[in-house]
């Protein structure tokens, strides 16, 4: 079954000549699927690699003109999966742009490592960049009704949505799969990086983080823990985001003293991984982090929304050092919104010093109740 897919239409919109189109996400997130949807419809004579075939790596790395032409040949499309396989990747294409008349590139790559370091300078004024994650509620909804997404909220809090867990046919399926995630590709891109030593210490910087969602994290503690230093961990802690693993908030601070603003929060892109690596897939009637679930679950929603709907905003949460705090700050528009997520159905009452301080923001509370209006 395929799930149309959100951002196969803003690559269609972005693909133009001399253009490329970068999309990034995880592994297994569903990009080679995106690709073979799009090029269903594509109506020019294209050409589509992996840069993990050795010989595409040969010619798409050589930053010959001649070399690259005749790769090509007369295709008018480029399509290259897991583009941050191929060494110098960026001036690859774009010397493919600048002496190619008429062609378009689309690179994807499963972390932005290397791809993003590579394609950003080269690329400068030539590309267009799209993010994709694990599925959207926005994009379930497409094949979904009302009531099916209701009954199926319990689910989504446990296994979430990578498309094999989806599409699974039962829950011991969904956990075998993730565990299998854990086990091989989720630090496949992590530990071929120059500086990762130590990969035990890795998993467990990552179960840490999985029990500290929607909690301030402190580098140092978290070093003294592993036994690894202060900018070890902030090291580590980059490269999990640029893989897709985890994502970071920061706090909001613009008048208050008190307002707390260096230290960051982690939240998973898929609670489903962060499920595997406590290995707790229980019902939610027996867990005691319910909350956390939800929270993590809401906010990664937003952000996919606010991706697929071309909603601009850079986001944060706010707290204060007396225990003060509003889960999700957006701000957008010049304007701010502050958002409290609750698991139970009950009324969060708004902290007098934000409203104080920022009166003509906007406040709501999400529950069970709303969260499809803020989500989908």
């Amino acid at each position: 079954m395929y799930i149309p897919q959100e951002q196969l239409k803003y690559i269609f919109e972005f693909l133009l000549p001399q253009k490329a189109v970068i999309i990034y996400g995880s592994r297994r997130c569903g990009k080679t699927t995106l690709l073979n949807e799009l090029l269903k419809q594509v109506k020019e004579k294209y050409i589509f690699v992996s840069g993990e075939d050795i010989t595409v790596q040969n010619y798409l790395s050589s930053q010959s003109i001649e070399k690259l032409k005749s790769f090509i040949g007369e295709h008018k499309l480029v399509v290259i999966d897991e583009a941050q396989k191929i060494k110098n990747i960026g001036v690859n294409i774009k010397l493919i742009l600048d002496h190619i008349n008429g062609i378009k590139v689309i690179a994807t790559g499963s972390s932005s490592f290397d791809l993003a370091k590579q394609i950003g300078e080269p690329l400068t004024g030539r590309k267009y960049t799209l993010r994709m994650f694990p599925l959207a509620q926005l994009e379930i909804n497409n094949i979904q009704t009302i009531a099916e997404t209701e009954a199926l909220l319990e689910q989504r809090l446990i296994y979430r949505s990578y498309p094999e867990v989806f599409l699974a046919e039962s829950d011991t399926k969904r956990a075998e799969y993730l565990r299998e995630m854990i086990s091989s590709s989720l630090y496949k891109d992590i530990l071929e990086l120059d500086g990762v030593r130590h990969s035990d210490k890795l998993v467990r910087l990552l179960q840490l983080l999985a029990f500290q969602i929607g909690k301030e994290v402190s580098y140092t503690e978290v070093g003294q823990q592993l036994g690894m230093s202060k900018n070890t961990v902030d090291r580590y802690l980059d490269f999990l985001e640029k893989a897709f693993v985890i994502f970071k908030l920061n706090g909001f601070s613009r008048n208050l003293r008190k307002e707390i603003s260096k230290d960051s929060r982690y939240f998973f892109y898929d609670v489903g991984i962060r499920n595997a690596l406590i290995n707790n897939f229980n019902p939610l009637l027996v867990r005691n982090d319910v909350g956390l679930l939800w929270e993590n679950y809401i906010i990664m929603e937003r952000i996919k929304k606010q991706e697929y709907s071309r909603i601009s905003a850079n986001n944060y949460f706010w707290r204060t050092y007396d225990q003060k705090e509003i889960d999700f700050i957006e701000e957008r528009e010049g304007k701010l919104y502050g958002y409290e997520i609750k698991w139970a159905a009950r009324k969060g009452k708004l902290p007098k010093e934000w409203l104080e301080t920022y009166s003509e923001s906007i406040y709501e509370v999400i529950t069970k109740n709303n969260y499809l209006d803020f989500i989908v």
